[in-house]
């Protein structure tokens, strides 16, 4: 599995960014986030980015935001955990059959990357998916996630929309779709725990009939 380096020089926004936080934040990760999970992955999960006081301060992905708390509660619920997740990347916790990622390895300002960004940031994405011998589903959280999958994929996102618990088939995947379980998102209303759960039952319900 290909990641940036800890120095990775490639988008100059982002490093003069990372650089700003490694000086007010030295204990910090402070670099590209890699990916977390099970190398063996059948599910592979692509979040936006990392989160400023959340993967960026903790250097593994979704730990130490509430969208960690909501995701990893679910990886657990539906099997694809073991341990206790503490928010921390010394819990312990450990994926089984799913690995998580980002379309854009660092964290960006205001929590927004901008499109070269992420078609820079794209070639590690493609290259994740690439490493996974035995994927078979793609949870996508969000719509730039979506669309930068969608293109990791050789597909067109046009032809491909991005719709909660939708799920298209590209290739030797089936990519679904939900909404980004950030704080923003479940605390309007736009995303509910349930509406995140029939989610994963469905992705459940396709990994277990093949």
């Amino acid at each position: 599995m290909i990641e940036p380096s800890s120095d990775c020089p490639q988008c100059p926004r982002l490093v003069a960014f990372r650089d700003e936080w490694r000086a007010r934040e030295p204990l910090w990760h402070n670099a590209p986030v890699p990916s977390f999970g099970d190398k063996g992955a059948r599910l592979l999960i692509v979040g936006l980015a990392p989160g400023l006081r959340g993967a960026n301060r903790t250097g593994r992905p979704f730990t130490g935001d509430y969208a960690g708390d909501l995701l990893y509660e679910t990886l657990s619920d539906f099997g694809f955990s073991s341990g206790v997740f503490a928010a921390r990347p010394d819990d312990g916790l450990q994926l089984k059959g799913a690995l998580l990622t980002n379309a854009v390895r660092c964290v960006p300002p205001e929590n927004k990357p901008t499109g070269p960004e992420i078609k820079t940031c794209r070639s590690y994405l493609a290259a994740t998916i690439a490493s996974l011998p035995e994927l078979s589903a793609i949870l996508a959280l969000g719509r730039i996630a979506h669309e930068s999958t969608v293109r990791a994929l050789g597909a067109s996102p046009g032809k491909v929309p991005f719709a909660h618990q939708a799920a298209h088939d590209i290739g030797r995947v089936r990519l679904f779709d939900s909404y980004h379980c950030s704080r923003y998102n479940t605390n309007t209303g736009r995303l509910t725990r349930d509406m995140f759960r029939a989610v994963f039952t469905d992705m459940k319900a396709y990994l277990d009939a093949r």
